[in-house]
């Protein structure tokens, strides 16, 4: 989950973005601010990692965390 103009997100963005290439992993984005209800879950936690559903993290990417949850 994400927001433009979010330094933050694009970080998060660029690591998910290696992370995945590197497992083959399929990734994409999510605007928070396109929904209301994204924006009032997710809004003042951006960026929010979600993986198979289920939030995996806010803020920054925890590498070893995702890789393994992606493994």
């Amino acid at each position: 989950m994400t927001r433009q103009g979010c330094h933050a997100c694009a970080v998060a963005e660029a690591d998910v973005a290696r992370i995945c290439a590197e497992l083959g992993v399929d990734w994409d984005t999510q605007d928070v601010d396109t929904d209301p209800e994204l924006r009032a879950e997710y809004g003042d936690r951006v960026p929010v990692i979600v993986v198979d559903g289920a939030e995996h993290g806010y803020w920054k990417v925890e590498e070893p965390r995702l890789r393994a949850a992606l493994s």
